[in-house]
């Protein structure tokens, strides 16, 4: 196992654009390193791995589902990464908090046994969005903690910045290094200790159990796997469609059109095809091809609780009738 593995944590609020962020990242992989993603969702459906195409070569993921991977019970969070690590065997590891979760207790964790020897945890990538607040006002709102650990600030949706606004940026968050960026793009070599290398040794016998991942049983195809997680400020539910179940498209971006969620994200076996989305805030859905096959995944984040056998049943009428 590899010693020291280079880890880039990537923070941001939710909808900044943090999977859009590792998207490019992990398209820029050089051939001969091996990279493994931990991507801990509010939710426990599991969304972003999907979002992000699913396994590919060169590149393993593992979600931690449920919750904040700093609040909710360490176990869990301990036994993804250790089996991720011990199946990847990654020269780099990236971990993607929930946009609700807190980057500086997962520092700690990181960086605290039986972590130590095993990553090398660089300065924080955080991602921000330039359509939510001005330069002051999101200045104000990060702790000064969490910038003392920040090594690159990401400014994304860019697109209706002007020079002089993305300069007021650069001199609210100077000195740190801020780039406006649009859909995410970021160029690989202006990642914090990008240049840094895992070194060998043997670590992580002993430091957990490893756990089987869970084999997903359809008992029903025409019924879906639904689950809820309910924390202080936020209420999220999602589903699992068995393949075979299709989408009528505008059914359900209608659906989504008459609900004030707070975040949605897709996966759909649709009337057009697999397709997948990410909004947020109510805002308009845009779908675009996605390479994932495996089911439909659908999860909603709502500030305060809802009918969940309502809500089930109408995304059950916007499948296609056979």
């Amino acid at each position: 196992m590899l010693q020291h593995i280079p880890t880039h944590v990537i923070s941001g609020a939710l909808g900044a654009g943090k999977t859009s962020v590792l998207r490019s990242l992990l398209a820029q992989r050089p051939d001969t390193e091996r990279w493994a993603v931990l991507i801990n969702e509010f939710g426990d459906i599991g969304l972003d791995s999907a979002l992000l195409g699913g396994e590919q070569e060169g590149v393993s993921f593992t979600e931690v589902a449920g919750g904040c991977v700093c609040c909710v019970n360490g176990v869990p969070f301990q036994v993804a990464l250790v089996q991720l690590l011990r199946k990847a065997k990654p020269d780099r590891l990236f971990i993607e908090p929930s946009g609700l979760g807190h980057p500086l207790q997962l520092l700690e964790q990181l960086r605290d046994v039986p972590w130590l020897d095993v990553l090398a945890v660089q300065p924080i990538v955080m991602v921000l969005d330039a359509q939510k607040a001005c330069a002051d006002s999101a200045m104000a709102a990060i702790d000064p903690a969490l910038l003392a650990q920040t090594g690159l600030v990401v400014l994304n949706k860019c697109e209706r910045v002007t020079p002089e606004q993305e300069l007021q940026w650069q001199q609210a968050f100077a000195p740190l290094a801020l780039l406006c960026t649009r859909q995410g793009q970021l160029d690989y070599r202006v990642l914090p200790g990008y240049t840094q290398r895992a070194g060998q040794q043997p670590v992580l016998d002993g430091l957990a159990p490893t756990r089987a991942q869970l084999g997903m049983l359809w008992s029903d195809p025409q019924q879906p796997m639904c689950s809820v997680n309910v924390q202080e400020d936020a209420w999220s539910i999602g589903w699992r469609w068995h393949p075979s179940q299709q989408f009528d498209l505008m059914r359900v971006q209608f659906w989504l059109l008459q609900m004030t969620w707070q975040r949605a994200k897709c996966v759909v076996h649709s009337n057009a095809g697999w397709l997948s989305a990410n909004a947020v805030d109510g805002q308009s859905i845009h779908w675009q091809n996605s390479e994932w096959r495996k089911d439909s995944r659908l999860e909603l984040i709502f500030t305060q609780a809802q009918d969940q056998q309502q809500l089930t049943a109408e995304l059950s009428a916007c499948r296609v009738t056979l």
